[in-house]
């Protein structure tokens, strides 16, 4: 099974993709919670270069509140992270499969959820 919900979107920056992104996000009810810029901490922690890379940690704060009520430890695997990153061919835009990471709790209803949330990461990534 594929961990991410990938897509690549050619001749384009990465900081257009990231408000396109954010947006998109923003319409299937996610907000970013956390941002963190890989490139930057590369460089600044061990002088090292490498193509834009970022990670949004994105929440849907109803989902997050139905997953949190069936399992309260769930919270160790949100936010919903997805990467922004650089490549030759253009910004590849990859959310975390919800699906994919919940798969070592054994409990169907929130593999329901999962599914769910799965949704709407696609529709959000799709939409970038």
């Amino acid at each position: 099974m594929d961990y991410t919900i990938t897509r690549l979107i050619p001749d384009s920056d990465l900081a257009t993709i990231e408000t396109r992104t954010r947006a998109a996000l923003a319409a299937q009810g996610f907000g970013v919670l956390t941002e963190i810029d890989v490139q930057a901490t590369m460089r600044a922690k061990l002088g090292l270069e490498m193509p834009g890379y970022r990670i949004l940690g994105a929440c849907n704060p109803r989902m997050a509140w139905q997953a949190i009520g069936m399992e309260p430890r769930v919270g160790a695997m949100l936010p919903c992270n997805v990467i922004l990153r650089e490549t030759e061919a253009g910004v590849e835009v990859s959310a975390v499969d919800p699906v994919a990471s919940m798969q070592a709790i054994e409990n169907s209803d929130l593999q329901a959820v999962a599914v769910e949330v799965r949704a709407l990461l696609a529709q959000a990534i799709d939409s970038v």
